[in-house]
């Protein structure tokens, strides 16, 4: 059966049917329940040019194939590519580009992207040109006959600023430019920009696909044809794909991707809600707050608001550094997604690679704080971040004293 009458027949599903049964036949030599592990470098060939489907595991390797026809259904794509990393899909995508080529950038971009695009591409006669991808007429401002490439994040990493998927597309398509947008934070289950008129999702599965905190992944996904072909042809030149142990672990953090993300959203309402109130606590980022300033935006493109918030917290540096030091149950750690809550501090930590002026530009100050929801109770991780950002109050309130005498 091909890969396209498969999605079609996925689709009749439900998503958390999908996240289970797609891809996920039982093996058809044993009748193993599960996507087995397909631990092998190379495959036997039945005679001289003729294969059973697979030839080298750089290419295809059965365990991969299950992952990527899972995330094809659960974005209601036709095609997904599984790669290595977050950043070795971005970078697949961007082999899509030739010297001289433009890429015009959402500015709150994940640190790691920055540099990517920053170190790496520009040597390689690629430029990149940030804008605030809140406003349209930014992004239209910007195109050029070079511009080939719209990059961006929505929620953003880590202001999770939204940007309209539609109205983005619209334009780019318009102007004969692609549109790719990163989905990492929002997951299929709450957004799907294919939808919304995209032409590239780029996913981190080391996130909340994976879910567990356990491994590094990529992917992504299209419903062009065209664009499939090139980007598999890229993914298999650069040789940037997953093993299958990595593979099998997120077809398996998948399979409880609704319940998670129920969970983590759950969680992230409720710690918002509490931050907003909080003394200690200048401005709380969360689309699902009807102070965010992009919160209808927010009801109309995503089914749901995510798990991710950031806030400020008053102090500046010292009291960040004390609150993401004093909590228990959140782990001072880069990453996000995973069942166990994680806090950090952008500015020093996932965008470090951003000179200051520009990360303060974007809004990305000393005193914002990053938090990942995990799927513990709401009550115990409330209580966590009370005990710690009481102890940045206490130390603020020390320090004005001492300023004062």
């Amino acid at each position: 059966m091909s890969l396209y009458k498969k999605h079609e027949e996925n689709q009749n599903q439900q998503f958390s049917t999908r996240a289970i049964h797609a891809g996920q036949d039982c093996d058809p030599g044993t009748g193993a329940l599960n996507t087995p592990i397909f631990q092998t470098s190379t495959f036997v060939l039945e005679e001289l040019g003729k294969n059973r489907g697979y030839q080298y595991a750089r290419t295809h390797n059965p365990t991969r194939t299950a992952l990527e026809e899972c995330l094809a259904s659960l974005e209601n794509a036709k095609y997904a590519l599984a790669s290595a990393s977050g950043l070795s899909a971005a970078y697949t995508v961007t082999n899509l580009l030739s010297q001289g080529d433009n890429v015009i950038v959402g500015e709150d971009v994940y640190g790691g992207v920055y540099r990517l695009f920053e170190q790496v591409l520009t040597r390689y006669g690629i430029t990149f040109t940030y804008v605030n991808a809140q406003n349209l007429g930014d992004i239209e401002a910007a195109i050029t006959p070079a511009t080939k490439l719209v990059w961006i994040e929505t929620p953003t990493n880590p202001l999770v600023k939204l940007a309209d998927v539609r109205a983005i597309a619209d334009l780019c398509h318009a102007h004969g430019v692609l549109l790719a947008v990163d989905n990492t934070f929002a997951t299929p289950y709450f957004q799907r920009p294919l939808d919304l008129g995209a032409d590239v999702i780029i996913h981190s599965t080391t996130k909340y696909l994976g879910g567990h905190s356990d491994v590094i992944g990529g992917a992504i996904v299209t419903s062009d044809p065209e664009l499939y072909e090139r980007l598999q042809y890229h993914n298999n030149a650069v040789g940037a794909v997953p093993g299958p142990f990595d593979c099998f672990l997120v077809l398996r953090g998948l399979k409880t991707l609704k319940l998670r993300m129920r969970e983590h959203e759950r969680n992230a309402t409720a710690i918002a809600n509490f931050l907003e109130s909080h003394p200690s606590v200048e401005r709380v980022l969360y689309p699902g707050l009807k102070s965010h300033p992009q919160h209808d935006l927010a009801a109309k493109q995503m089914t749901g608001f995510g798990g991710m918030l950031s806030f400020v917290v008053k102090g500046g540096l010292d009291a960040a550094a004390s609150t993401v030091g004093s909590t228990k149950l959140f782990q001072l750690a880069e990453s996000l997604g995973g069942v166990k809550s994680l806090i950090c501090h952008p500015a020093t930590m996932t965008h470090k690679p951003i000179p200051k002026e520009i990360r303060e530009h974007c809004g990305i100050f000393d005193g914002l704080i990053r938090l990942s929801p995990g799927i513990e109770e709401a009550e115990d991780l409330i209580a966590d971040l009370d005990q710690a950002l009481s102890g940045s109050r206490t130390q603020c309130a020390v320090r004005e004293l001492a300023v004062v005498g």
